[in-house]
C-alpha cells in the first residue's frame, strides 16, 4: 500500500502542479490586461509597477485557486492511471475503498498545510503591499464609502469619523466627536490629515478644534496637535483590502476591536471562518476525484471528466462566495455561512463514492 501512496502521490502531485501553472498563468494575464488599462501618460503607474502588481497579487490567486486546481489535477491523474488499467489492478491485488481514501487524504494533507499557509502568511501582506504599491504609484487615497460622509469608527468616549487613507495610513478629512460619560457632546477636533506616532499617539495636522462648555463654544485653529487614542494603524488597513484576502489571525483582531464598541461583525467572522475552513475544502475535493476513478468509454473519455472536474470545481467556488454574502446580507451564523458549502461538497462526495463502491 505505501508503494501505491508514493506513485500516486507522485502522479497527482505531477498533475495539481501543471494544473496550477495553467489556471496561474489565465489568471495572471487577465491582471495584466486589466492593469495596462489602468495605465496613463499623467500617472505614475507604469509598466514596471504592472507586473510588481501582478506578481504580488499572484498569491492570492493560488490560495483561491487551491480547491480546484487540486480537484482537477487529482482528476486528471486518476481518469489516467485507470485508463492504463493500473487503477484496476490495485482495486484486483485487494486495495479496498478505505485504503484509497485514506492514501489519498495522506497525499492531500501537505496540500491542505500549503494552502493554509499561502492564505495566512503569504497572500495577506503580499496584497496589501500590492495595493500600498499601486496607490502610491498613482499618488492616489483610497475613498472610504462606507457611508456617503466616510467611514465611522468607535473610540472609547469618542467616535471618528475618516474620508481617506493613504498607502502608508496617514488618515484625510479626520473628524473627533468626543463625548463624557453622559453622552453630551464636550468637543469637534477636525484636522486635515493625521499621521501615527509611536505609543498609541497621532499627529494632527491643520487642525480646527470646538470646544463646548455650559457658558457657550470656543474655536481654536492650531496648526499641530497630538491625539491619543486606542485606534492604530492596523484598523485602518482594513480599509485598504477587502476582509476574504485579510488573515485569520487580523481579521480575529479587528472582530475584537468591532465588538469592544458594539459594531457589526457578521461579514468579517464569515470571512475569518472561511479562512479556517478552506484548507479542509482541499481534502474535500480530492475525495470528490475519486468516483471519477472508474474508466468507462462509454460514460465519457478524460477530456468529459476534466470538463466535469472544472464545472463542480467553479462550482464550489462560486457557491461558497454567494453563500457568504448571503449570510452577511441575512446575519446567518458565521461559521454555517462560512463552512456550508464545504459539508454540501463532503455529503456529495461521499454520495457519489457510495454509488461506485455498489457499482
Amino acid at each position: 500500500m505505501n508503494l501505491l501512496t508514493r506513485y500516486l502521490a507522485k502522479e497527482i502531485y505531477l498533475s495539481v502542479l501543471m494544473v496550477f501553472a495553467a489556471l496561474l498563468m489565465l489568471f495572471e494575464l487577465l491582471d495584466l490586461i486589466n492593469q495596462m488599462n489602468e495605465m496613463g501618460d499623467s500617472s505614475g503607474y507604469h509598466m514596471g509597477y504592472v507586473l510588481l502588481f501582478v506578481l504580488l497579487t499572484a498569491p492570492n490567486h493560488i490560495y483561491e485557486l487551491f480547491p480546484v486546481a487540486v480537484l482537477i489535477g487529482t482528476i486528471f491523474a486518476l481518469v489516467q492511471m485507470a485508463a492504463n488499467s493500473e487503477l484496476t489492478v490495485y482495486r484486483a491485488s485487494g486495495v479496498s475503498l478505505q485504503q484509497m481514501i485514506h492514501a489519498l487524504l495522506r497525499i492531500g494533507l501537505p496540500f491542505m498545510i500549503a494552502c493554509f499557509v499561502v492564505g495566512e502568511f503569504i497572500a495577506p501582506p503580499s496584497q496589501h503591499l500590492a495595493k500600498q504599491i499601486k496607490l502610491k504609484a498613482k499618488n492616489a487615497n483610497v475613498s472610504l464609502s462606507e457611508f456617503r460622509s466616510g467611514v465611522w469608527v468607535k473610540d472609547e468616549g469618542s467616535f471618528v469619523n475618516v474620508k481617506a487613507v493613504l498607502h502608508d495610513t496617514t488618515l484625510l478629512g479626520i473628524s473627533i466627536y468626543q463625548f463624557d460619560e453622559r453622552y453630551q457632546l464636550r468637543s469637534i477636533t477636525a484636522a486635515e490629515r493625521a499621521s501615527y506616532q509611536k505609543g498609541q499617539s497621532w499627529e494632527l495636522t491643520g487642525v480646527k478644534q470646538t470646544k463646548f462648555s455650559e457658558t457657550g463654544a470656543t474655536v481654536n485653529q492650531l496648526g499641530a496637535m497630538e491625539w491619543r487614542s486606542t485606534l492604530s494603524p492596523n484598523i485602518f488597513t482594513v480599509l485598504l483590502i477587502e476582509p476574504e484576502q485579510m488573515s485569520a489571525w487580523s481579521l480575529y483582531q479587528y472582530i475584537q476591536h468591532l465588538d469592544d464598541n458594539k459594531q457589526k461583525t457578521s461579514r468579517y467572522k464569515i470571512a475569518m471562518w472561511n479562512k479556517l475552513a478552506y484548507p479542509f475544502a482541499v481534502l474535500v475535493m480530492m475525495l470528490l476525484a475519486l468516483p471519477f476513478s472508474t474508466y468507462n468509454k462509454r460514460e465519457g473519455g478524460v477530456s468529459s471528466k476534466i470538463f466535469l472536474g472544472v464545472i463542480l470545481g467553479l462550482g464550489f467556488h462560486f457557491s461558497s462566495r454567494l453563500f457568504a454574502n448571503l449570510g452577511t446580507l441575512k446575519d446567518w451564523w458565521p461559521v454555517f455561512s462560512a463552512t456550508a458549502m464545504t459539508w454540501v461538497f463532503l455529503g456529495l462526495a461521499l454520495a457519489m463514492l457510495w454509488r461506485t463502491e455498489r457499482r
